[in-house]
């Protein structure tokens, strides 16, 4: 009988980065400055045939690296190629990883390099399996002088005083500033520290001092940020989060839904949001929608009609929720121009 041909396996990611690790050798993270998503078959042939055909974290020494620059710019792959030779010269440890397929990462370079696909936007929120990576990641000591694992922070902190210098720490998480590793073209972020990396903030977006973005989310810009948006949250073109607004995530009381914003929105200063909302909707300063929050739906003339749970609202256009001054009622009107959706709303009116 005739032998079976296998496909031949494709890249699904790839890069090469230049990281930190513990006194155990032990990865703390990874900086990869050009990381690939589905190369060219090309670029994969080359480093499947250097590296191999599996997933793998393999490190590099100076002479693999030097190697494999050589093999990619002959295949005419400069990106990756500028980048190794920079590589080349670093006396800090080296590692490529290689992913075949898109599987939850299992390693800290797997990890870092699927939160760097994220901010160099080459992949959008919800497009790339992280499923695990909280417990992946280390615990890090972010400090002036680098990462710095938390077991080994007490006797760092001894070291730099008997050398007359001060270790200073930032923070202790299990993730990065992002700007720290990916600046994406485009965006204004006036407090760094509140844009984790995995996010995906997209050209034209703002984030003020009190905005926030979280892993595995992010906006598509143009949008203006002063409230916070959790994992697992998208926001469309054009959509504003007003001061003090907060979106949940899967993370913060979301649950399985994911929560996403559509295009031209508005959530009003220290308002909140729990169930995806489409198009052109408006969220009144102060009000806090959750899945379960009873609406009452209100005509065009003002008159209240049928009430439902806000989750029957999720992914509507042209929504205006509000709360009545007088009742305390939660209410939902509809634009006067989206005939279709007043229709379906108020069909029990």
């Amino acid at each position: 009988m005739p032998q079976e041909i296998l496909p031949m396996s494709t890249i699904y990611s790839f890069g090469i980065g230049v990281g930190s690790k513990n006194q155990l050798g032990e990865w703390l993270e990874v900086l990869f400055p050009a990381p690939q998503f589905k190369p060219d078959p090309d670029i994969s042939a080359v480093l499947m045939a250097v590296l191999g055909d599996r997933s793998a974290d393999i490190e590099l020494n100076k002479g693999q690296v030097i190697a494999l620059e050589s093999a990619l710019r002959t295949s005419g792959d400069s990106v990756i190629a500028d980048s190794l030779r920079m590589l080349s010269a670093s006396d800090r440890p080296l590692v490529a990883v290689i992913l075949i397929g898109d599987n939850p990462p299992t390693t800290v370079p797997q990890a870092y390099l699927k939160l760097q696909l994220l901010s160099h936007r080459l992949v959008m929120p919800h497009q790339t399996n992280i499923d695990g990576i909280f417990a992946t990641l280390k615990n890090i000591a972010w400090t002036n002088a680098g990462p710095i694992d938390i077991d080994e922070l007490p006797a760092r902190t001894v070291e730099s005083k008997l050398r007359g210098q001060n270790l200073s720490v930032n923070c202790i998480d299990k993730f990065p500033k992002m700007v720290d590793y990916v600046v994406p073209s485009g965006v204004r972020i006036a407090d760094a520290a509140r844009v984790r990396l995995g996010a995906y903030v997209g050209a034209g977006t703002t984030v003020m001092h009190e905005g926030f973005i979280n892993f595995n989310a992010g906006t598509e810009g143009p949008n203006m940020v002063e409230g916070r948006i959790s994992a697992g949250v998208f926001c469309g073109a054009g959509s504003d989060i007003g001061g003090g607004a907060s979106i949940m995530g899967t993370l913060s009381g979301g649950g399985s839904m994911v929560i996403s914003l559509g295009k031209e929105c508005l959530l009003g200063a220290n308002s909140g949001l729990g169930i995806p909302l489409g198009d052109r909707c408006t969220v009144e300063a102060g009000l806090y929608v959750t899945a379960g929050t009873v609406v009452t739906l209100v005509d065009g003339d003002g008159r209240p009609g049928a009430k439902l749970k806000a989750r029957e609202l999720a992914g509507k256009d042209d929504l205006l929720l509000r709360r009545n001054s007088v009742t305390g009622a939660v209410e939902c009107l509809t634009n006067k121009n989206a005939v279709a959706l007043n229709t379906e709303l108020h069909s029990a009116n």
